[in-house]
């Protein structure tokens, strides 16, 4: 499916006293680190991902692997894109990181999801439905903060 067909759910922002090549840098690290977990391996088996390993180019370039995405555009500095699929659904995470002053970015998260079928709608109650998602993009993106500053 088509990023741009998918459904937007939400969009997180942070400020980052740190420059663009800094921040990219903690992205692309703290992505890496945290999606290639063993726990969040085994989820994405559980689910059925398509992806469900680490691989392919690092630092994540296009058409590296993360359990539960796969990375279909990177322009380092400005724009990371993250595709991925399940048993109940497809989904698309957008990083756009945009230079607002002398060592001053802002790093925004946006999502994108479908969710088919009745198994697809309660797996949408229990992943955004809880606060969840939101949870853990407030935390992921607290965690690129704190490692670029």
């Amino acid at each position: 499916m088509q990023i741009t067909a998918l459904p937007y759910l939400d969009e997180h922002t942070t400020a980052i006293a740190a420059g663009a090549d800094d921040v990219w840098r903690s992205l692309v690290e703290t992505l890496d680190r945290s999606f290639s977990r063993p726990a969040v391996a085994g989820y994405a088996g559980l689910v059925g991902a398509a992806d469900r390993t680490a691989s392919g180019p690092r630092p994540l370039a296009e058409g590296s692997t993360l359990p539960g995405f796969r990375v279909v555009a990177a322009i380092p500095g400005r724009e990371l894109v993250l595709q991925g699929r399940h048993r109940f659904s497809s989904y698309a995470l957008i990083f756009r990181l945009e230079h607002v002053g002398p060592g001053r970015s802002r790093l925004r998260a946006e999502s994108r999801a479908a969710f088919p079928g009745l198994i697809g709608g309660l797996y949408r109650r229990l992943v955004i439905g809880t606060g969840g998602h939101v949870i853990g993009m407030r935390r992921l993106l607290a965690a690129i903060r704190r490692r670029s500053e």
